[in-house]
């Protein structure tokens, strides 16, 4: 009787959770890395603004030259800020987009592995070009952070990276150096 409960109760939570996820866009993003590619698809119903924004820096090529600075495992990949974090030079255009901020669009989408979220400073509207992929639950980050999208195809690249050697610095869990290894992003369309 024990086993039947606990097996109902999972078959429910997870149809409740599938009812709820929002619907991708058709619009893709992949992040090449050396350990493989991470392709992303995006929520616009949940993050318009983010959304468009995101998908505009990297059809400037903002993200190319980027690292990875932090990688937490069981809790997020975090890419730099496209301002600071791209060995390459910025244009006027790349960089009059990569100052601007967001308005905080946050939702009641569930901070779990694969999702996409953006960084921020205490202001709930600072976020700029900064974000994480989730590697596992986040509850406590849940309604404060805007989700924008999630990952569709790469969870083995996203397991190469969380098996990479990592050093405490404060609060952050940062990469070796390994990481600094430069993405290279592109924009892609997903025929439905």
């Amino acid at each position: 009787m024990k086993i039947w409960w606990v097996s109902l109760v999972f078959v429910i939570t997870n149809v409740g959770a599938l009812a709820e996820e929002p619907q991708l866009s058709s619009p893709r993003v992949v992040f090449q890395t050396n350990y493989g590619d991470i392709e992303f698809g995006f929520y616009p119903s949940v993050a318009p603004k983010t959304v468009d924004h995101i998908f505009k820096l990297v059809r400037l090529g903002c993200y190319n030259t980027n690292h990875f600075f932090r990688v937490d495992r069981g809790f997020v990949a975090q890419v730099a800020d496209v301002a600071s974090g791209r060995s390459a030079p910025m244009n006027e255009e790349q960089r009059k987009e990569a100052e601007k901020t967001i308005v905080g669009e946050f939702s009641d989408v569930k901070h779990v592995r694969g999702i996409l979220s953006m960084g921020r400073y205490s202001d709930p509207d600072s976020a700029q070009s900064s974000f994480s992929i989730l590697l596992g639950e986040a509850p406590h980050l849940d309604g404060q952070y805007a989700i924008f999208g999630k990952v569709t195809k790469g969870d083995e690249t996203l397991r190469k990276l969380e098996e990479l050697p990592t050093h405490r610095e404060g609060i952050f869990v940062m990469e070796r150096g390994i990481l600094k290894q430069r993405l290279a992003a592109s924009a892609v369309e997903i025929e439905r």
